[in-house]
């Protein structure tokens, strides 16, 4: 909604349903409790890193909540901190780091940032701009200087995605099902994605890098999942020299800061490696 048809809208609040009126009053109280908190302790003259981990943590013990973008077949940039997925977590921590950062301070000026990152090029077309797989979201953000690829330098392997999943599956999609149009676009955007390069560090060669990870490093982990690039995404926390998963967890259906990241890929069946992505400053 733009901000010109929300204050069209005013005058109407009190015809609201009251369910409504409270998630408003929820909304504007977390963000608002995040803005002033930021402003008290000066965050937007910290690192853009340290301020994405002061945000994410913020939202500890949040529930998780999946599928909380699909509600409507039109495609529209929600932003709800009614609980989070492990991508919708550190998507909004990034993007709320980002205009602290600006020094912007507005909801509306969230909902412009995670535009920016949530759609290929900043815009929304349809259901088929918004970044789906991870590895296309690493690629967009990196060309729009968003993030930068740590992996190389740690000495990650260079691989290539299979990516096929959601065309394959189209029945799990609502706006896929019975939409020939939007599948085809998925199918060119799979094919573009299988044709680049990314790199990865295996498994087995994690804990040999884990105390060169740093606080605020977005962690992608790379799955042997048929037709998928990445199964999980959390943020790295580095406490008493040890970096830790930030995340929220479908496992323990909350936002938490889990175990060190070796031992939690280890315990990961599915899990192949990790790639290793850093903020940039706005």
């Amino acid at each position: 909604m733009e901000r010109r048809e929300f204050i069209s809208l005013i005058p109407y609040v009190i015809l609201l349903p009251k369910w409504l009126i409270s998630q408003e009053t929820k909304l504007n109280h977390i963000f608002n409790h995040i803005v002033n908190k930021a402003r008290d302790e000066n965050w937007s003259t910290l690192p853009v890193s340290e301020v994405f981990v002061n945000v994410a943590q913020e939202f500890l013990d949040f529930p998780y909540l999946g599928g909380s973008l699909d509600v409507d077949l039109e495609e529209k940039c929600i932003v709800t901190f009614e609980g989070f997925d492990c991508f919708t977590f550190f998507e909004v921590s990034l993007c709320f780091a980002r205009i602290i950062k600006k020094r912007k301070f507005t909801f509306y000026d969230l909902v412009d940032e995670v535009t920016f990152t949530r759609y290929r090029g900043g815009e929304i077309q349809d259901y088929s701009s918004r970044l789906h797989y991870s590895s296309d979201w690493i690629y967009d953000n990196i060309r729009k200087g968003v993030v930068r690829d740590r992996t190389a330098k740690l000495g990650g392997t260079k691989i290539s995605f299979k990516v096929n999943y959601m065309s394959e599956n189209p029945h799990l999609y609502k706006q896929l099902n019975n939409n020939n149009e939007l599948l085809n676009k998925i199918k060119a955007i799979e094919q573009e994605i299988r044709k680049r390069y990314y790199y990865v560090i295996f498994k087995s060669k994690v804990p040999t890098v884990e105390n060169r990870l740093e606080n605020g490093n977005i962690i992608f982990i790379a799955t042997s999942k048929k037709g998928l690039d990445y199964s999980h995404i959390g943020i790295s926390v580095v406490k008493d020299g040890v970096a830790r998963l930030l995340h929220a967890s479908s496992k323990f259906n909350r936002v938490l800061l889990d175990k060190p990241i070796a031992q939690y890929l280890n315990e990961n069946k599915t899990a192949t490696g990790i790639t290793v992505v850093e903020l940039l400053e706005p």
